[in-house]
């Protein structure tokens, strides 16, 4: 469904991303892990149309390669940032509305919009203003106004962020909703392993841009390169 053939991205002298391929099956959760600066938002960026890069990036067998974000959000990708972005001005209603109305290829459809307020659980706060609403709410909003696109591809960046333990279950169990029952694929990048190794049947580890495995997650955490160059790291900041 998306594939990435040897895409790199320099800034300067920094390659942030080097030669990276990979592949997303259609119905897939697929994870993103690796150390911090290893490129994985880049990567994001490159996908969704922010930078421009080598290589040649397909999906559902378009060449998106060089089209702006607007473009590729109305082809079907849609995605989440590490900070919520919000419009704190607007209710969730509202805001949700805007991932519609700008995001879908269809524009807005007032029916659908009610459907990913309810889906994302926040019918309780349909018409509360955006900057009211706590962490776990701000993630909701991303994700339901992600959805409200009606996008193929949802690419979530690290949506664990800051959150406490019922917070993770309740973003887990919302993502394996939006995977099982709308049937969407989902890349998400995340730090924490056992949220990966439980949601990802794919999971690809990359350091300073370059691919160090790509596999089932039970063989991934096996790894002694990513052992190595990684879980080290991960182990030791959980202690």
């Amino acid at each position: 469904m998306l594939k990435a053939f040897n895409v790199t991205k320099r800034f300067g002298a920094l390659t942030a991303v080097d030669e990276l391929s990979f592949e997303v099956q259609k119905g897939q959760i697929f994870g993103i892990a690796g150390p911090n600066g290893a490129g994985k938002s880049t990567v994001y960026n490159l996908i969704t149309g922010f930078y421009s890069y080598e290589g040649k990036i397909e999906f559902d067998g378009r060449d998106i390669t060089g089209k702006p974000p607007y473009r590729i959000a109305k082809a079907g990708i849609a995605r989440t940032f590490q900070i919520p972005q919000t419009f704190p001005s607007l209710s969730v209603q509202k805001s949700i509305s805007v991932g519609c109305r700008f995001g879908a290829a269809g524009g807005l459809d007032p029916t659908h919009v009610e459907e990913m307020i309810r889906f994302v659980d926040l019918e309780k706060e349909r018409f509360q203003n955006t900057a009211l609403l706590n962490l776990l709410g701000k993630k909701k909003l991303m994700i339901g106004a992600a959805l409200a696109t009606k996008p193929k591809i949802l690419m979530l960046d690290e949506p664990m962020a800051g959150c406490n333990p019922m917070e993770i279950k309740s973003l887990m169990d919302l993502i394996g909703r939006i995977n099982r029952d709308l049937g969407i694929t989902i890349i998400i990048i995340e730090h924490f392993m056992k949220v990966l190794t439980e949601l990802t049947e794919i999971l690809l580890i990359i350091e300073s841009g370059r691919m160090i495995c790509c596999d089932e997650p039970v063989k991934v955490v096996n790894d002694p390169r990513v052992i190595e160059s990684y879980l080290g790291d991960v182990n030791a900041e959980s202690k």
